[in-house]
């Protein structure tokens, strides 16, 4: 079963995907945590550091690259498990990011969900702009602004791929997030058990 989780950076995709993967782990099944980063987070701190803001269209190639060399490895290493995959964040968290930033769809990403196995679940942790902020500024390890936030929330509910998502209120403690996801999981499984005795 592959999951994938996204959502706003604050909405805690990274701390909600590692207690599902430690839980099934625990529970003697197999799982596997893959990260599809898109280098981000280095870039906003580097920006900050030198007092510069990177050119919409120059960051958005950058991380595009990364995300999509993430994406196809992370499919690649799924598809030899057999098992329970959660992917943290893919190709919808980059349309999203490129809408925020007022840059078109382009061809290569939608492209590319239509050929690759789709999620049995996207999940999509909802939280509001605010308090997405307040945690990033809490751990202090990357510069998000509140406008930035606000943007990307919106681009998210924006794509035409966010009527399939299952939307989780991610703004609840992080031991609830992950009691839920673990609940949504679960109900999927059993889902897919039942269809495939039909």
């Amino acid at each position: 079963m592959l999951i994938v989780l996204t959502g706003i950076d604050g909405s805690g995709k990274s701390t909600a995907a590692h207690a599902l993967v430690s839980c099934a782990l625990a529970a003697g099944h197999n799982a596997l945590l893959l990260n599809n980063h898109a280098g981000r987070r280095t870039m906003s701190v580097l920006a900050a550091r030198l007092g510069i803001r990177w050119p919409r269209r120059l960051a958005d190639a950058a991380e595009t690259t990364l995300r999509v060399a993430n994406v196809l490895l992370s499919h690649w290493r799924a598809s030899r498990v057999d098992g329970l995959v959660v992917m943290d964040r893919h190709l919808y968290c980059q349309l999203a990011l490129r809408t925020s930033k007022g840059l078109p769809r382009g061809r290569l990403l939608p492209w590319l969900l239509a050929r690759l196995p789709a999620p049995d679940a996207v999940v999509h942790l909802e939280v509001v702009p605010a308090m997405a902020h307040r945690r990033i500024m809490v751990r202090g390890t990357d510069h998000e602004t509140l406008a930035d936030l606000a943007a990307l929330h919106d681009a998210y509910r924006a794509l035409p791929e966010y009527k399939d998502f299952l939307t989780l209120d991610a703004g609840r403690p992080p031991g609830d997030v992950a009691e839920s996801l673990k609940h949504m999981v679960r109900e999927r499984i059993v889902h897919a058990e039942t269809a495939a005795t039909a």
